[in-house]
């Protein structure tokens, strides 16, 4: 039977993988506006594409860290102490971007609404890559004293096997975000992302190739759980080869799902490979935060479970209802503005 601890583990691990199958769309459709899209009606069609769903879909990663703060307090305070910077550039390309979903359908100038669309672009670049720098490093380790603080420098957090990390979540976010795309266009806008999709096969399966080969040679993850690790990553191969199949005979839609099961499968494979853990000291092995002593006490967790199982009904009720309320896909020649 899981304990309290290991339930918890199991939300926030949860939050997090979904937060990244959800806004990963999000980002990749914001990426593809400068990428794929050949005219500002084409742009604005992509951002309304994830008009009704993006700030829902960000409420997830709020729900991720508020559970984070409830359940493991030493985790929340390490966490977002020691990696303050990426954070704090994560969140002004989060604002950034939601500003100008706004402020670009009411800019008549075409210099504004330029500017708006690359604030998009960048602000739909810099979070995905923000994360998987901070997940990369991770599951690498950083180092951590006994009393639970962070003492890293720039190369504990910026290096080849980060930036690695936050390249290829990048991609993967791109590559899931004009698959998502072909369910919600038309006609030459779809075939153009279907056709980008494509391309991007090879790239992010060499990516995936290259950056599990440094997770294994650089990290411990395959030596705490190997074996299921290597069963994902066999299941992965599987998934991969099937979305590339699916694309090239145009079933978009499980591409799509293919495109985010490749993203959960990643994310996924982070916090396998950290458990017991959840952060990993480079300093001592009994440094390690654990999800026994980053924990809140056990009356917390129980009133937490309690709340917790009342409102997670409720919450995913109504983002999957407004996935279906708006299904519809978008054409540029509706002039459609969310």
């Amino acid at each position: 039977m899981l304990s309290l601890n290991e339930f918890w583990f199991i939300i926030v691990s949860f939050m997090f993988v979904g937060f990244i199958f959800l806004e990963g769309f999000d980002f990749g459709v914001g990426m593809s506006g400068k990428i794929v899209a050949k005219s500002d009606a084409e742009r604005r069609v992509f951002i309304n594409t994830i008009g009704p769903f993006w700030d829902a879909n960000e409420v997830w990663l709020i729900t991720a860290v508020g559970a984070m703060f409830a359940a493991f307090p030493n985790w929340y305070a390490t966490l977002l102490s020691g990696f303050y910077l990426p954070f704090v550039i994560l969140l002004l390309a989060l604002i950034g971007r939601g500003v100008a979903f706004e402020f670009r359908g009411k800019a008549e100038n075409p210099v504004w609404r330029s500017v708006w669309d690359w604030i998009i672009f960048f602000g739909s670049l810099i979070p995905p890559l923000v994360f998987g720098i901070v997940f990369s490093a991770l599951v690498r380790g950083v180092p951590i004293d006994k009393n639970m603080q962070i003492h890293a420098g720039l190369t504990d957090i910026v290096n080849v096997y980060t930036v690695l990390g936050g390249i290829t979540l990048t991609m993967l976010c791109l590559w899931h975000g004009l698959l998502f795309a072909t369910l919600r266009t038309v006609d030459l806008l779809r075939t153009r992302c279907r056709k980008a999709a494509k391309r991007l096969l090879p790239i992010n399966a060499l990516l995936l190739v290259v950056f599990l080969a440094a997770t294994f040679f650089t990290t411990d993850v395959f030596d705490a759980h190997g074996m299921i690790l290597e069963y994902l990553f066999v299941l992965g191969i599987l998934v991969y080869l099937l979305s590339g199949w699916f694309i090239t005979i145009k079933r978009d839609g499980w591409a799509f799902f293919m495109s985010g099961m490749i993203l959960i499968l990643l994310t996924s494979s982070v916090f396998i490979g950290l458990f017991p853990r959840v952060m990993i000291s480079t300093i001592s092995d009994t440094y390690h935060l654990t999800i026994q002593n980053a924990a809140s006490g056990p009356y917390s967790l129980q009133v937490m479970t309690y709340l917790g199982l009342g409102l997670l009904p409720f919450v995913l009720g109504y983002q999957i209802w407004s996935y279906y309320v708006f299904r519809k896909r978008v054409d540029h020649r509706e002039h459609m503005e969310y």
